[in-house]
């Protein structure tokens, strides 16, 4: 037997000595992955370096995993780029950590250097690459990766298929996220709660609906995720049976004590119209948490007369000391625009300094339409110019708060000044800039703004415009216009229509039309009082007396609107009284 040299075994002890450092390294960079620990990581990295192993791939994987956990994608990329050699695990561990930190566009441009390096993705890769697409919405680019899949053995891999149906789905593409997913062989949870998920981001209650009792009857439980998701498609709209269908079921699985599932549950009723029993659920809770707050908040906001409740739920959250986010704080300015209440507006207003000193568009959004809404339109003004950012809404609210305190040229300004800026209107620009002209007597501007709506955006009115409209001539005396206008849109007046133009009628004497308005509206509204005694003084004014006192024997007769032993002047009178203040 051979007896090893002094060299020979100074060697053996190095390479025992090495594997021994790589497994300690290996170990704690691991460590602190799965315990968020920072410091040791670092640390190691350092003795990686000064101990030799600075090109070892396995150990500069394990780093660039670490780093890009921790948000240092920059630390992550600096060490990917150092490694002489990179396997298809360094690739992908540098892709997830550009995806996993909202560095959408980095994780596609690693992703093409690696095809370019000519090494194939493996499922992870292409799953994080997709969900790149997915943050940035690039429909194209996911559909060319989609094709890459199909040409891969990973074309019948779960979490591959999975994350398509995500991306299909959060790209508006239903019909090819469904197809996507009747094709799989297999379906495990994810893929069940990925389709439900996507149909409800999606607006679509009744497919994620059905989709689901697919699932029941196919033998699957359900989890939170499923459950949350359907939630999140039922809330709103006529979803009040299948909510309590839903909340059933969840107490039956044994889900009742989750709290994300009490706000979503919470949340849904609010919005199915039962605040009620929102407020059950909120109170039946033993430890409310900012979810649950908040969506009893949106609710009441929703509802627009729970001011109060709102507020008790609001000073519960304070007393909770919990960091109140800008979902609660816009819900409370708009409840405080429903009610008025500029004293409370102004308070929750300072709040937000304390809670979000950087507020986004829609904290913004919704300080405009508090302060337009309770009188205080320079307020709102200023809240508009502090925007860094706008969007349609900003200047919207502030043209509709213009127009609400008489500020019409001022709208009109807005108006010209957001095309300026490059932003389309929408339909409800307009609606807000008819609002405004009709309330400052601008009738040429109102026709040119309807003239703009239609000729140069291409948006089809709906029947508030022409209302607006006809409002608008009616006011500046363009009756015959405005009763052309009628005659000639394909949409039925209603009663405000004509009303508008019979109230027209009797301020400019126009006694031939306001018959034909009010004939309209006695059909319409036949029980109305005031529309006889409009036409009744339209005849008196004209001085045809006959039909004046037909009218009024007419009312007389069907004693429309009219208590028991009073005249309708009397009770008119009487209503106008309780009115004024003490």
């Amino acid at each position: 037997m051979q007896v090893p040299c002094r060299t020979d075994r100074l060697m053996v002890s190095k390479l025992t000595h090495s594997s021994s450092y790589y497994s300690l390294f290996m170990n704690i960079l691991q460590l602190c992955i799965d315990t968020s620990t920072v410091v040791p990581g670092l640390l190691v990295h350092n003795r990686v370096l000064t101990n030799g192993f600075g090109s070892n791939v396995h150990l500069n994987t394990k780093l660039v995993i670490f780093y890009a956990k921790f948000g240092r994608v920059l630390a992550a990329h600096s060490v990917f780029d150092r490694m002489d050699e990179k396997s298809v695990v360094s690739w992908t561990a540098m892709i997830s950590g550009y995806t996993q930190n909202g560095c959408f566009r980095d994780a596609l441009m690693v992703f093409l250097e690696m095809r370019r390096a000519g090494i194939k993705a493996n499922q992870f890769g292409y799953g994080s690459t997709l969900r790149a697409c997915t943050g940035l919405r690039c429909l194209e680019t996911g559909i060319q990766i989609h094709g890459c899949i199909q040409k891969t053995r990973f074309v019948d891999n779960l979490f591959v298929q999975s994350t398509l149906i995500d991306f299909h789905s959060k790209c508006g593409e239903m019909v090819d996220a469904r197809y996507v997913f009747e094709r799989m062989s297999e379906r495990d949870l994810v893929s069940w709660n990925v389709i439900i998920g996507g149909y409800a981001v999606q607006g679509y209650s009744d497919d994620s609906f059905r989709v689901f009792c697919s699932m029941i009857r196919e033998g699957k439980h359900p989890d939170c995720f499923t459950l949350g998701s359907l939630l999140r498609a039922l809330a709103g709209g006529s979803c009040l049976v299948k909510v309590s269908q839903v909340h059933r079921l969840i107490i039956q699985l044994g889900f009742g004590l989750y709290k994300t599932l009490s706000g979503s549950l919470i949340n849904a009723y609010a919005k199915c119209g039962s605040v009620e029993v929102s407020h059950q659920l909120y109170n039946s809770m033993s430890e409310k948490d900012i979810v649950s707050c908040t969506a009893l908040i949106i609710g009441y906001a929703q509802e627009g007369h729970h001011g109060i409740d709102a507020l008790d739920v609001f000073k519960e959250m304070t007393r909770m000391h919990v960091v109140i986010d800008n979902i609660a704080l816009c819900a409370m300015l708009n409840i405080c625009a429903n009610i008025a209440s500029l004293s409370l507006g102004r308070q929750i207003h300072a709040l937000t300094y304390k809670h979000q000193p950087c507020y986004d568009v829609a904290m913004g959004n919704a300080l405009i339409d508090m302060y337009a809404k309770t009188g205080e339109i320079e307020e709102a003004n200023r809240a508009f110019d502090e925007m860094e950012e706008k969007n349609i809404i900003s200047w919207t609210s502030l043209i509709a708060g213009y127009g609400k305190h008489g500020f019409g040229h001022k709208a009109i300004e807005l108006y010209k000044k957001m095309e300026c800026e490059g932003l389309k209107p929408n339909d409800v620009t307009f609606l807000s800039l008819l609002f405004a002209c009709s309330h400052t007597g601008l009738t040429v501007e109102g026709w040119k703004c309807f003239n703009d709506m239609v000729s140069k955006h291409g948006i089809l009115p709906r029947a508030e415009h022409i209302a607006c409209l006809v409002d608008i001539f009616a006011r500046g005396g363009w009756l015959e216009e405005a009763y052309q206008l009628i005659s000639k849109m394909n949409i039925k007046p209603n009663a405000s229509v004509w009303g508008s133009i019979l109230g027209a009628c009797s301020v400019h004497g126009n006694m031939s039309l306001g018959e034909v308005a009010a004939k309209h509206l006695f059909h319409e509204d036949p029980d109305n009082s005031v529309n006889y005694l409009v036409l009744a003084s339209i005849y008196s004014a004209a001085g045809a007396w006959d039909n004046a006192r037909k009218m009024r024997n007419l009312i007389e007769k069907k004693r429309l609107k009219k208590e028991p032993g009073h005249s309708l002047l009397q009770s008119t009178q009487n209503k106008l009284v309780l009115l004024q203040p003490s």
